[in-house]
């Protein structure tokens, strides 16, 4: 009986652990970001990339997002000679070259990652990268850049 108790307990504790995570059903999404992770819930949704603003952060970078409940895919748009400054987040990253060419500064090596290519960034690691051509990155990130979605990424702009 006991054992069928505290079961019982722990069903309750989780479902009322999922009730608050749903506030606002309204503003449970950001396409280019501004929803607090609080507020954001897991929904399905269909998002053409030209249909989401894509931010100049300064002439040879622009940049637009998606973001889901624990996740973020970023489309990054980067002329040649775009620097991304040395820099570090407490996010996962994956990025993906689509087109272009991406040279990477992290963890004491230069790593070239090419069209068709993936690299994984463990969180808070030091990164830079520098595009060698016109280059088109998607990133996902785990969890959101908190930074990215309030507008507070000022090593990019």
């Amino acid at each position: 009986m006991k054992k069928k108790s505290k079961k019982s307990a722990r069903k309750k504790s989780a479902a009322k652990t999922a009730k608050k995570r749903v506030t606002n059903p309204k503003s449970n999404v950001a396409l280019k970001g501004t929803v607090a992770k609080a507020r954001r819930r897991a929904e399905l949704r269909h998002v053409p990339w030209n249909s989401v603003e894509v931010e100049a952060l300064n002439p040879l970078l622009g940049r637009h997002f998606v973001v889901g409940q624990n996740i973020m895919l970023a489309r990054v748009l980067l002329r040649k000679g775009c620097i991304v400054p040395e820099h570090s987040h407490p996010n996962e990253q994956l990025t993906f070259i689509a087109e272009g060419a991406l040279k990477f500064w992290i963890d004491g090596k230069e790593i070239v990652v090419n069209a068709g290519e993936v690299l994984t960034i463990p969180p808070n690691m030091p990164h830079k990268a520098e595009a060698l051509e016109d280059t088109v990155d998607f990133d996902v990130f785990n969890p959101p850049r908190a930074d990215w979605m309030s507008g507070t990424d000022v090593y990019l702009r």
